[in-house]
């Protein structure tokens, strides 16, 4: 594949150091790095210098106005940024003018990630069907991560959300409030190096059954962007890391 990095921070430069074939990255677009390793600071046709797929880890701020981007001109895409997916459906709606373009996203596309969010489903459905356990969510990562909650904590708690029974609302943010019966917290902590540690907790009057997922490093997530860029390439359509597992597991 010839590759495009948009956003050249830290999973930028960790896919980058995985790449074998270091002429297949074909540019690096950072509107804010002053790494020289970055090719451009805007992005364009001409930036992307014919690029078969983008793999974007940017910011927050530009990631909207860029996935139009690649829709619009059916530039296959990776979508790693988070705090946009108040967007989403809005999003959807846009790439359905666009009917051969592709884009896949996650709040983490480490694969064992994703194989942790199905047996967090399997586990909500099962605990909820015994009316004995609540249940919450909490997510610790370095201090320099720039959102909060986690995209891959929102993730989670879509998962538990859909499954418990009992549940039907998420609360991401400070509570000083009693929380409801029909809410599920989901918590945040920042500081020091951590990578990423998630933890969904079921607890009852007489026990806690924890599931906990610890990333050790940002390899993990760097693999499953590769790999989610060499199966967007030639599909069409508006995916997520969900899709891409699914047909691994199948």
């Amino acid at each position: 594949m010839n590759i495009a990095l948009v956003g050249y921070g830290k999973m930028g430069q960790m896919i980058r150091s995985l790449i074998e074939d270091k002429d297949s990255i074909v540019s690096i677009i950072d509107l804010y790095s002053d790494n020289s390793e970055v090719s451009a600071k805007e992005l364009s046709i001409k930036s992307l210098n014919n690029a078969e797929v983008v793999i974007d880890f940017s910011h927050p701020s530009t990631i909207e106005s860029n996935i139009k981007f690649y829709l619009e001109n059916k530039i296959p895409c990776v979508i790693g940024t988070t705090g946009w997916y108040d967007k989403i459906n809005e999003l959807k709606d846009f790439a359905s003018n666009y009917k051969e373009s592709s884009l896949i996203y996650s709040g983490n596309f480490s694969i064992g990630v994703a194989i942790f969010r199905e047996i967090v489903k399997v586990a909500a459905q099962t605990l909820s069907q015994t009316k004995l356990y609540d249940v919450f969510l909490n997510e610790i990562h370095h201090r320099d991560k720039a959102d909060s909650p986690s995209g891959t904590s929102l993730l989670l708690a879509e998962a538990v959300l859909e499954n418990f029974e009992s549940k039907d609302k998420i609360i991401s943010e400070e509570l000083k409030r009693k929380i409801e019966k029909n809410e599920i917290h989901c918590s945040s902590t920042r500081g020091g190096y951590i990578t990423g540690t998630h933890s969904v907790v079921f607890d009852s009057q007489v026990d806690s059954i924890e599931l906990v997922h610890r990333a050790k490093n940002r390899e993990g997530f760097a693999r499953g962007a590769l790999i989610a860029a060499s199966w967007i390439k030639d599909k069409n359509g508006f995916y997520n890391l969900d899709d891409l597992v699914n047909t691994l597991i199948n």
